[in-house]
């Protein structure tokens, strides 16, 4: 079955040669089954009437919706590259999930060891510092946004010290959140990203994770817009210039600078409908190009795209017959939220349909089991795909109805469901 969009709320349906005006998301329609369809990732690559992707000035950058995890514009999106201070990403998300366990608490007090301290710790010098001493007693809170806000690199190390009770065993913390993320083209070596051998991660990678710290760690997040940070009568300025940016409302996330990375930033804006964009840009040749490029990204992608919930997870998208149930019909819909990105002015052109992964559907089933895919088509060509799920439990009914189900379905087969309906 095909649905056309015709507006956010209404659908023109064509069935049998007969056009039905429904109103979204509760399609009723049969639908022909179809062999199981290999989910898709949302698609990177240009979107029908999509406008050419600009040139970015780096190695290695991505434009991603945050809602829709589709990838806009690329170039060299899984080179592995040295990540910098882009590394602290991770840290603010080992941390922020820590907090939201109760693992540790934003009062806890730590005691900064000697590996904190710059001055005793020559792979420290010269680099940006929250300026730690041995023995200074600091609240979680405090070394949390000298890591966010100071990029601090001994706020780093004596965070990671407390969490996970030393550097390697944090890195190993992170190497695992990374698997878990499916960061294919991440590997950390160091809880603080200065020039380490065997340390990479990719400018896809990178957007993932910011989605990820956006989405599971909402408050840790919240600290990437704060401009500044005062410890011990030192003030210092957040390093992502975007923040007072006069066009946009950036509100994170990380800048990343080594000899060995060059110019790295991964930002991220809210516009005024709610959509949310993630920019990464790796290897720039210096600080002024990486926030410029980043800026031009960001605008070009708010000015060109636009994203759409058509289908939440708490509606039901079509109804079918079930099978030797205690029920006869199951409604269908998303497990999550589906967020679709596509330009501007091409609403009219989406289309949606669906394809089961049996000819019929027999009880039991489970809620949320996958019975089968939603295909969204923008001029013939599939943009995204969605597992279409059960939205209820539907039981095996008792032995006299599947018994006369056993039957009707035969005779259904035969009538070519006649009495399916």
């Amino acid at each position: 079955m095909t649905i056309s969009f015709l507006s956010k709320r209404n659908l023109l349906c064509a069935f049998s040669g007969t056009a039905l005006l429904l109103t979204f998301p509760a399609a009723q329609a049969e639908n022909a089954a179809a062999k199981p369809v290999e989910l898709a990732a949302p698609s990177t690559a240009a979107t029908p009437g999509a406008p050419a992707a600009q040139q970015i000035d780096a190695k290695s950058w991505v434009l991603m919706d945050y809602g829709s995890g589709k990838i806009i514009a690329e170039s060299n999106p899984d080179a592995r590259l040295d990540p910098a201070s882009l590394t602290k990403i991770m840290v603010s998300y080992v941390v922020g999930q820590a907090l939201k366990s109760g693992k540790i608490h934003s009062t806890d007090v730590v005691t900064v060891g000697k590996d904190a301290w710059a001055t005793g710790n020559p792979v420290l010098r010269g680099s940006s510092l929250m300026f730690l001493k041995p023995g200074d007693q600091v609240p979680v809170s405090e070394l949390n946004k000298g890591v966010v806000i100071q990029s601090g690199n001994d706020a780093s190390i004596a965070l990671a010290d407390y969490v996970a009770g030393s550097q390697d065993a944090f890195v190993g913390l992170m190497n695992r959140y990374a698997q878990q993320l499916k960061l294919n083209n991440t590997q950390f070596k160091t809880v603080h990203g200065l020039d380490s051998e065997g340390q990479y991660s990719s400018a896809r990678d990178m957007a993932l994770l910011s989605q990820a710290l956006i989405r599971d760690t909402p408050d840790e997040y919240a600290m990437n817009k704060e401009k500044e940070f005062t410890f011990n009568r030192i003030r210092q300025i957040n390093r992502n210039r975007l923040l007072w940016s006069s066009n946009l409302t950036v509100d994170g996330i990380k800048t990343g600078y080594t000899s060995g990375a060059g110019y790295n930033l991964v930002s991220s804006a809210i516009d005024s409908t709610g959509m949310r964009l993630i920019a990464v840009v790796m290897g720039a040749p210096s600080d002024r190009v990486r926030f410029s490029e980043s800026e031009s990204l960001l605008n070009w992608g708010f000015r060109f795209y636009e994203t759409i919930t058509p289908i939440k997870a708490t509606d039901a998208f079509t109804t079918q017959r079930v099978w030797f149930g205690d029920e006869k019909n199951v409604a269908l819909g998303v497990e999550n939220d589906a967020s679709l990105t596509f330009p501007k002015g091409q609403l009219k052109n989406l289309k949606v349909s669906f394809t089961l992964n049996n000819s019929q559907l027999e009880a039991p089933i489970a809620k949320n089991q996958v019975v089968g895919t939603i295909n969204f088509t923008l001029d013939g060509k599939v943009i995204d795909q969605r597992p279409l799920v059960a939205k209820a439990d539907v039981k095996e009914g008792g032995f006299f109805s599947r018994m006369w189900d056993f039957v009707m379905m035969r005779i259904s087969g035969i009538f070519g469901g006649l009495f399916g309906k």
